[in-house]
């Protein structure tokens, strides 16, 4: 059997400044993007490079950023780029066939995959099959659609146990998202700085903070 790991948050979202505030408090194991999180961010496409280097700054020890393109050729060859960036970064790649097989040549020429956008237990399969190191199914999404996302992505979990490949969790919402989910036995997940600020807080640990620092006033600190 798989060992367990320990959970992994990682911050998907290109805004500089709250993305920098995570990293910098060392609550987060990396970023992920992908064109759409770039597009909302106000990035480009030339500033890849850039955001690469300021989250490695800041101390991302992952960095993800998705490949495009409609054929195998064409992801592979945007991937290249992405690839030289250093190496913290793992290529995102859509779960399409021209996809699979983009993916299935990166993991071969030793490069940290994940696929995203993963919807079916069979896709997850697939990319155990072929030694993806993460997949990404999107819980709000599949919700959205009707479906039993908590379900659905635990089965895919289950799907990839005993190989080198595991759920990276993302559209999740709330903090509540992330712990069911955990308690279903997911290792990583990625949510936008809103959401886990969200899980970082509650109102009585500041409220308990508060009593402690005027405690130590009154003690003379």
């Amino acid at each position: 059997m798989s060992e367990p790991r320990a959970p992994r948050l990682y911050v998907d979202s290109a805004d500089l400044d709250r993305v920098g505030r995570l990293l910098s408090a060392g609550v987060v194991h990396g970023v992920t993007t992908n064109p759409t999180i770039l597009e909302r961010g106000g990035r480009t496409a030339a500033e890849i490079p850039e955001l690469y280097a300021r989250w490695e700054s800041e101390g991302a020890r992952e960095i993800f950023f998705q490949t495009w393109g409609t054929t195998r050729d064409e992801l592979l060859r945007n991937a290249e780029g992405i690839r030289a960036l250093g190496d913290r970064v793992a290529v995102k790649v859509p779960a399409t066939s021209a996809g699979f097989a983009a993916a299935s040549a990166l993991v071969a020429d030793g490069a940290s995959v994940l696929i995203t956008a993963v919807y079916s237990v069979g896709q997850a399969l697939a990319a155990a099959g072929i030694g993806a190191r993460y997949i990404a199914p999107y819980l709000g999404r599949l919700r959205d659609a009707g479906v039993d996302g908590e379900t659905l992505i635990t089965r895919m979990q289950a799907v990839c146990a005993d190989s080198a490949t595991d759920v990276l969790a993302a559209s999740l919402r709330t903090p509540e998202d992330i712990v069911a989910l955990r308690l279903a036995g997911i290792p990583f997940f990625t949510a936008a700085p809103d959401v886990l600020d969200a899980l970082l807080h509650d109102p009585v640990s500041d409220s308990s903070a508060a009593e402690f620092d005027a405690a130590m006033a009154r003690i003379g600190a």
